[in-house]
């Protein structure tokens, strides 16, 4: 799996004699499933991956307009599970709050939205010092999934602003799909399906994997270890292959090392 888009992530994070990254990512497809409460499918990985040495955990809003409303509703979900929550956008200086934090947790909406937001508050070397130097742990769901891949080409977002670059936080050398759907077979829509988009992302040259994540999946990323979990399959892209179905406990380390 030699290529450019790698070997530049392996450069760029990985310093000689280091060893691995001390990154430990929970990357979710969706935060509320249809019929249920905000993060209720996945709360038993939420409490696992933080555990109890985290106290408190940074929130950032950014990719939604209502900040206030979204910081309520997850400070009153994280509270139930033991957790205090401090949202971003409530802070006189965001780096500095982000330099302070123990755990950092990145809400949905439009990612174009979200990642210009970091950019433009200069927070993208700061939340990558403490991720990747620090270690401290760093949940995305949906538009703060992608966020934390090498780039949000992916994204099935509409471009409503325009970042200073599609590159991201870089914490894993590949893209993620959130909201991933399969084709409806008795669908007479003549659009493009997401299966075909992605595959005309991998038509441009040296481009990286896409792991296409169900709603009710996620991914865990503990060092160089990657592991599918959840309720559904997910669909893997790399380019110029077939596509491949993964069921739940996929073991997926070897899209976070050059083989």
């Amino acid at each position: 799996m030699n290529s450019t888009w790698l070997h530049d992530f392996l450069k760029l994070h990985y310093a000689a004699n280091e060893g691995p990254l001390p990154r430990r990512l929970l990357l979710v497809s969706k935060s509320q499933l249809h019929g249920e409460g905000y993060l209720q499918h996945c709360e038993d990985q939420v409490l696992s991956f933080f555990g109890r040495k985290v106290k408190r955990v940074l929130f950032i809003p950014y990719a939604l307009h209502d900040r206030d409303a979204y910081a309520k509703t997850a400070r009153e979900k994280f509270e139930k599970l033991g957790y205090d929550l401090d949202s971003i956008h409530e802070s006189s200086d965001p780096v500095e709050a982000v330099r302070k934090s123990e755990a950092i947790v990145v809400g949905g909406g439009n990612t174009f939205r979200l990642l210009k937001t970091l950019y433009d508050l200069n927070l993208i070397p700061e939340i990558r010092k403490k991720v990747l130097h620090a270690g401290i742990p760093y949940m995305g769901s949906s538009a703060g999934t992608n966020v934390a891949t090498i780039s949000i080409r992916t994204t099935n977002d509409v471009p409503i602003v325009y970042p200073l670059s599609f590159e991201a936080l870089g914490f894993v050398p590949f893209n993620i799909n959130p909201h991933y759907l399969d084709p409806d077979v008795n669908s007479t829509h003549m659009g493009e399906t997401r299966e075909e988009r992605i595959l005309q992302y991998h038509e441009e040259p040296d481009t990286p994997p896409v792991l296409g994540l169900r709603e009710g999946s996620m991914l865990l990323v503990e060092g160089n270890k990657a592991t599918l979990l959840g309720r559904n399959k997910a669909r893997l892209f790399l380019r110029g292959q077939t596509p491949t179905e993964h069921e739940p406990g996929a073991d997926f380390s070897f899209l976070l090392t050059d083989s």
